[in-house]
């Protein structure tokens, strides 16, 4: 295949291997296309699939063994990211959960904290979500509204999210709120809310989008909602935005990695479909123009692949920096985009069908250039350290 590259020496691996080996495996029994297609029609992942990932060992994979985890590395949850991506498991956002979320309580809980929730965020029991965006603050974290007061033993939070991934489903999530609202960035706090043991929380519409059919994207409110002192991640107030930036590169490189992967299965998609569709007598492949395009993006893809290694590479030796996985999301976020096109184009009318993969990805790709912080933050981080 044009667009393999050599192994990197940290997924050299006989055990990465087997473990890939396995997730594969359980996700072509668990997760077959017919299933797939329910999720995508009931516009989120049914509940008990995350039970099955998680006795599955699909979750929690970089959560040490003595918290209820796997006890890998983030190699191991590049190996969920990379097979639930190219099975083609749409909604199952095994990423949110293993790779964005639980390294909140794992590298920010107390001891007591990791004992009480990381267990059960790694056997299923538990399914994740992080309440950072609102109606009026997306990328701009220092603007939100939410409230988390002190009221007794506790905190009272009051306030909106939206854009909530496994928002309909999640219960656990982390909130991102400001415990003392004078202080800005600086009373900004990270709470953790169980909505089947509060009151006052209440989920709003499951959004819909553009793309992304099976995953549950959605509002969440929070009305009075009173949790324990205990609840407060770190157990120290104004430590939230410091946290947030302390695991945002991972995140951002979390896109960047995904991107990477669409675009290669975009550009096979559309090698097999050229090769086989003819036009004017001969495979849509053969005319000059589909293989320049091709080969540009075969390049543009390659480059994207050995830059996301490099970084991966940095988080394995604990320094990737905040600037370079900014880049690294913004040039995989926009190459994707203009990939993904490119590839419809080539598919002629039947790239704008449903029913071709192309199309789906067309729609899905889209929002990679959003989340996680857009195209534009990202250039603003960029230029600071110019």
């Amino acid at each position: 295949m044009p667009l393999e590259i050599a192994q990197p020496a940290f997924m050299a691996d006989p055990e990465i291997a087997m473990f890939a080996d396995s997730v594969g495996r359980f996700l072509d029994q668990h997760a077959p296309e017919k299933r797939v297609r329910d999720w995508v029609e009931a516009g989120q992942v049914e509940r008990e699939f995350w039970r099955e990932a998680g006795q599955a060992g699909l979750l929690g994979v970089s959560v040490p063994v003595e918290f209820g985890g796997q006890g890998g590395d983030f190699r191991h949850d590049l190996v969920v990211v990379d097979q639930v991506a190219r099975k083609g498991v749409e909604g199952f956002a095994a990423s949110l959960h293993n790779v964005i979320v639980t390294p909140y309580v794992q590298m920010h809980g107390t001891e007591e904290q990791k004992r009480q929730w990381l267990p059960a965020l790694s056997n299923g029991d538990r399914v994740a979500a992080i309440a950072m965006s609102e109606p009026g603050a997306g990328s701009d974290l220092q603007a939100i509204r939410t409230t988390a007061l002190k009221d007794g033993n506790g905190y009272r939070i009051n306030g909106a999210k939206t854009f909530i991934s496994n928002g309909q489903i999640a219960d656990l999530i982390v909130v991102v709120a400001k415990t003392d609202p004078a202080q800005g960035a600086r009373g900004v706090s990270l709470l953790v809310v169980e909505p089947d043991e509060v009151e006052g929380f209440r989920r709003g519409r499951k959004l819909d989008k553009i793309g992304n059919d099976a995953q549950d994207t959605s509002e969440l409110f929070f009305d009075d909602v009173w949790v324990p002192a205990q609840n407060l991640l770190g157990m120290e107030e104004g430590r939230g935005f410091y946290q947030l930036m302390a695991e945002l590169p991972r995140e951002r490189l979390l896109i960047a990695i995904q991107s990477a992967i669409v675009m290669e299965k975009a550009i096979e998609t559309t090698i097999d479909y050229t090769r086989q569709r003819k036009a004017f007598g001969q495979p849509v492949f053969d005319f000059q123009n589909t293989q320049f395009r091709l080969a540009d993006m075969a390049a543009k893809a390659r480059m994207v692949r050995v830059f996301v290694n490099d970084c991966i590479d940095r988080v394995l030796a604990g320094t990737l920096d905040n600037t370079t996985s900014a880049m690294a999301k913004l040039m995989a976020t926009e190459i994707e985009g203009e990939i993904v096109d490119q590839c419809l184009q080539l598919h002629g009318g039947y790239g704008y069908i449903n029913d071709y993969p192309i199309a789906k990805m067309f729609r899905n790709s889209r929002v990679s250039r959003i989340y996680g912080g857009s195209s534009e933050i990202m250039r603003m981080l960029i230029a600071r350290s110019l």
